[in-house]
Parts: C-alpha cells; structure tokens; sequence
C-alpha cells in the first residue's frame, strides 16, 4: 500500500508538546502511525517483566476478541509464547512470529489449543527494551483472509523502527511500579501456603510436581514446540537422552500426551 502522509503528519501531530501520555493515547497515536504505513487488523502492546504476568498497555480489540487474545493469554498460555520468549531474551527490532517459533510450534499442544483460536496469518512485532528488565512489544497482527506482510512492507516497518522505539522509551515509563503493584496484588490472592508471594507462579509450577531442573527445563520446551532435536541442541544432550527424559516425566506425572501435559501445566499455573 502507498504511504498515507497525511495520515502520518496527524499521528505525529499528536505528540507535540507532549511530554507524557496515557496508554490509551500512546496506543492510539502509534496504530494512528502504523495505519499510515502498512495495512493490519489489530494492534496489542504488552510489556514483558521476567516470568511475571504481561501487562496489556493496549489494544484494538472487540470484547470477544479480547478474551482471546487478552484475557487467556494472560491465564497462561504467555509462557509458551515465541513472543514472550523473545521479549525475556531481551532482543530487540522488527521480528515475524514464524521466524521466532520453535521447529514444532505449528504442531504443538499449544499452537492447535490456543493459538488457532487468534484466526491470524501472522503477527510481527516491535521489540523494544526499556529500562528494569522491562520490554515492550508492540504487535501488528493480520488475520488469515487478510493474508500475511508483503515484503515491501515489513521493510517499511524495519525503517521505522527506531522512531518507534524512541518513541515508546520516552512515553511509556514507570512500568516497573505497576508490576511491583500486579505481583504484589497477585501474592495477596494466591499465593500457597509456604509459598514466597514475590515469586510468579511460573517459577514454581513444576517444583509443585516434583520434576527435577532437567526434566522441568525439557517439558517446558516441549511444550513451547521444540521438537526432541532442538531440545538436544538447546540444552547440549542427545536426542535420545531427551526422549528418555521425556518418557520419564511423562510416567512420574501419569500422563501419555502432550495434551494432558498442557493441561496440568496450566491447572497447575492457574
């Protein structure tokens, strides 16, 4: 599609004169930008903190839609997202879904539970770190009839990249409070008997299920998408010691399927 300039010129308008704005301002102003630039159907930001709980800044959609992709992802299903992997890896730039997903995230537990539900053709986001161990992403999403980002315009994306990480590191601040404030909300509600409420949830799901640090760093891979291989090269073993790993945790559980492991990773999480 062509640049609309107009479009552009009003989104930067926005923000003259503004030395801070609220989430739903900075949000509204950057699809304002993007809209301009590339066509897309939906637009969320989270920010990213460690195996903590994602915060949504911002988003374009529907109450239905929202359950979707607000509400269960942060149930969850976060934690085995290539996104949220990224963002915890602090890599930064303009980076597609389907060049971070693991070689088995289309086949995985995951993918066909939970990601299918999102109907898109694909999802690319702006990485950018901000300060305390914080990143912000900011995702473009286009859904299957729409098809996926020509290459023309991921390029324009990557060009723009720069002004919108400036952009969100000036606008977008003081996050690390408000996680501070979720995680202490969080441990006031549910936290276990004899359990640190400063600890998330996620780092404590399998130590309830007695699995060892190997087995624990091997199902949660698992169930990411990586296939036994790329496990093995993941952690510097051999395929089949992985495999072994694999059967052993699946009997120490009571399990025979990777669906039943999602399932108790989730009733455990939750």
């Amino acid at each position: 599609m062509s640049t609309d300039l107009e479009g552009l010129f009003a989104a930067f308008n926005a923000t003259i004169g503004r030395s801070a704005m609220a989430d739903a301002e900075f949000g509204e102003m950057f699809r304002q930008m993007m809209a301009a630039l590339v066509r897309f159907d939906y637009v969320v930001v989270f920010a990213y903190r460690g195996k903590e709980r994602p915060i949504d800044l911002y988003s374009t959609f529907d109450p239905e839609e929202h359950v979707v992709f607000v509400t269960l992802y942060q149930a969850g299903p976060y934690l085995l997202d290539p996104f949220y992997h990224t963002a915890r890896e602090r890599r930064q730039g303009v980076l597609r879904m389907r060049e971070l997903a693991p070689d088995r995230f289309f086949s995985s537990e995951y993918y066909r539970t939970y990601y299918v539900q999102t109907g898109l053709a694909e999802e690319i986001g702006f990485f950018v770190n901000a300060d305390e161990d914080i990143t912000i992403v900011l995702s473009l999403m286009r859904r299957e009839k729409t098809g996926v980002f020509p290459p023309a315009e991921f390029a324009t994306l990557k060009k723009v990249e720069p002004i919108v990480a400036s952009m969100v590191r000036y606008y977008w601040t003081g996050l690390a409070s408000r996680f501070d404030a979720q995680l202490a909300a969080g441990s006031r509600t549910k936290r276990k008997p004899g359990q640190n409420g400063n600890i998330p949830p996620a780092e404590t799901v399998w130590r309830d299920l007695n699995l060892t640090s190997r087995e624990t760093a091997i199902v949660e891979l698992v169930l990411q998408g990586h296939s036994s291989e790329s496990i093995g090269l993941k952690l510097n073993i051999s395929t089949g010691t992985v495999k072994v790993h694999r059967r052993n945790v699946y009997r120490k559980l009571g399990i025979s399927s990777q669906t039943q492991l999602l399932s108790l990773y989730l009733k455990n999480l939750a």
